[in-house]
């Protein structure tokens, strides 16, 4: 019996995505289980290597099979997935289902960053954007695309974000190895703000000696008021 087929039963059967991992064990229960089969025992030492090589394999049969269905790896799981073309259809089958509103053009402008430059500060998506990130950062949040996974090493330790397991199935991407090349993104150099020069110690200010007024706009002259007319003369002609 092929290692693959084997898998196959189990994806088919499963009701959930599964891991190279998920798979490798079902495969240590079935060949230790008291009852155990004699055909289920050879692969009781199966590495996940071999695991990872069979399941490609059989990816590639559906693919050349041309079937209604293929098979996927989505965030380091593997699943059965129909083909988008029968949507229609099963959309009329099981009902279309509320979905999140889609992300604004900022947020997948910072999710970029992130996804390609995590672990990653607030500060310093901030300096690739040229832009506060407050609220975009709070939406990848709430939306559990992006966590924190850790406190920087630098002064103040400001916390780092990274991708989440669901990011990669929002996206559909296997791992982050598959996200599209973006060396350009990668190059860009995160400056980081300079420290604030202080007076005294404690405080965020400049010294006066460098605080210099800009000068003021120039005042436009108010126009002159228009001269009043002259009073008619009241008294008659000069008598003869």
């Amino acid at each position: 019996m092929e290692l693959k087929f084997i898998l196959e039963s189990l994806l088919f059967s499963a009701q959930k995505p599964m891991s190279v991992k998920e798979l490798r064990d079902l495969l240590i229960n079935a060949a230790t289980a008291e009852d155990a089969d004699e055909s289920a025992k050879p692969f009781k030492k199966t590495k996940e290597d071999d695991l990872t090589t069979a399941l490609e394999e059989l990816a590639r049969d559906h693919e050349t099979a041309a079937r209604s269905y293929r098979l996927a790896c989505v965030a380091g799981s593997w699943q059965f997935v129909t083909q988008p073309e029968f949507s229609p259809w099963l959309k009329a089958l099981v009902g279309v289902k509320n979905r999140p509103s889609r992300l604004s053009q900022a947020a997948l402008e910072t999710m970029a960053i992130i996804a390609y430059r995590q672990p990653i500060t607030r500060a310093e998506v901030e300096s690739v954007r040229g832009v506060n990130v407050d609220g975009t950062m709070q939406t990848l949040l709430e939306r559990g695309l992006v966590e924190q996974s850790g406190r920087a090493e630098v002064v103040g330790r400001p916390a780092l974000y990274s991708t989440t397991p669901f990011f990669l199935e929002y996206f559909g991407l296997g791992g982050l190895e598959d996200l599209p090349a973006a060396d350009e993104l990668r190059r860009i150099q995160v400056e980081h703000p300079p420290a604030p020069v202080t007076a005294d110690a404690g405080l965020a200010t400049v010294p006066p000696e460098q605080l210099s007024l800009s000068d003021p706009p120039a005042q436009t002259e108010e126009p002159a008021a228009p001269a009043e007319p002259a009073a008619p003369d009241e008294a008659g002609p000069a008598a003869s």
